[in-house]
């Protein structure tokens, strides 16, 4: 036993060591990455924007006057003719005081009638020397204050009137019904949009363009055919739009800038989306990457670089210039022959070490096999 013990507690000590010790870590996987080489190319071609087609004149409709509104004659996307009633008002309040109006004329027109009866006579009596002129004056000016109620009730009428005609909608023009802002039952003060008309007539597509193409593009202001305008669902079918009106202000959310192009009285469906393309000059002497390549760090654009003798990774900052199509076009930060990871940035490391990506079926690439491997 005495012998034993020593041993024993060997076993323990080195049995404690061995479940404090840290497990020993893992080595980073190596990851097979694909990559482009850079190469001197050229940009250009045209630049591309998502666009809607959309009347050139849409009206919000409202009434002039107040009330509460009683029916809606048309729904969203009817087609109206000009003069065509949308909506109508609670007409009793404006009908009551139109009946008003009308019974203050009539009381001004009796006023007046009396005032003139008096002046008559009251000139008979001057002529016959029974009255003085001043009394006479007198009884002009109150005809004359008469007849000047009578002027003022027979206008206030007639804006009664109108006022009561107000209670109904009208269509000035044919167009579509393209928004419903208030429904029967509603309380409207005077002015308040209730339907959105679109007019018949020409149409426009509207785009958005950021602030580095801005200048370039009201350049093309009054431009025939300087944008292609290629409908959504219609093939490769292009019509030729020119560029009416430029944003003068940025939109405060997207900071972007609104472009409306003319497409005149082409067969167009309000709403229907398109693409817009503008021309551009080409640029020599530049490098295009995938979008998947760029990546964020700092705030500043970078791409992973692979250093071929190490096969390793390193972050590298770009300067990009714009976009072409697809591609990002790098105007400085690279040199040509470099090997860049186009696809899954997002799960590097700086010096991780990486392998190039072979597709299934073809032999292993090798930095030297892959330098011309299209992206």
């Amino acid at each position: 036993m005495r012998t034993s013990f020593p041993l024993l507690a060997g076993m323990l000590a080195s049995a404690l060591l061995a479940g404090c010790s840290r497990p020993a870590a893992e080595a980073e996987p190596v990851r097979a990455v694909r990559t482009v080489v850079v190469a001197a190319q050229s940009a250009g071609g045209s630049a591309e924007y998502a666009a809607e087609v959309r009347a050139r004149t849409e009206s919000r409709l409202s009434f002039r006057v107040g009330g509460k509104i009683t029916r809606r004659h048309v729904d969203l996307g009817d087609t109206v003719k000009a003069g065509q009633v949308l909506a109508q008002l609670d007409p009793q309040d404006l009908r009551l005081g139109e009946t008003a109006a009308q019974a203050a004329v009539r009381a001004a027109q009796v006023n007046f009638d009396l005032a003139a009866a008096d002046l008559k006579r009251y000139r008979e009596l001057r002529d016959q020397g029974f009255i003085s002129g001043a009394e006479l004056e007198r009884r002009q000016t109150t005809m004359q204050a008469a007849q000047a109620q009578l002027e003022q009730a027979r206008a206030q009428a007639g804006v009664q009137a109108n006022q009561a005609a107000y209670s109904s909608l009208v269509a000035d023009v044919a167009g579509v019904i393209t928004g419903v802002d208030a429904e029967p039952g509603a309380v409207v003060s005077a002015g308040t949009p209730v339907l959105r008309l679109a007019h018949d007539g020409p149409r426009d597509v509207v785009f958005t363009v950021p602030e580095d193409r801005l200048t370039s593009v009201r350049a093309l202001l009054g431009r025939p055919g300087a944008v292609q305008v290629t409908l959504w669902g219609s093939g490769e079918q292009r019509m030729p739009a020119s560029v009416r009106e430029v944003a003068a202000a940025a939109d405060p959310v997207t900071r972007t800038f609104l472009v409306k192009a003319d497409v005149g009285n082409a067969p167009v469906r309000l709403g229907q989306t398109a693409t817009a393309s503008i021309a551009q000059a080409r640029v020599d002497n530049v490098t295009k990457l995938p979008l998947s390549a760029v990546f964020e760090q700092q705030g500043a654009s970078a791409v992973w670089v692979v250093d071929v003798p190490t096969m390793t990774v390193r972050a590298q900052r770009i300067q990009v210039g714009g976009a072409d199509g697809r591609d990002i076009v790098v105007t400085g930060g690279l040199q040509p022959g470099q090997r860049v990871v186009s696809a899954g940035v997002h799960v590097l490391t700086q010096g991780q070490k990486v392998s190039l990506y072979a597709e299934p079926g073809s032999p292993p690439a090798t930095p030297a096999s892959a330098a011309s491997t299209p992206r």
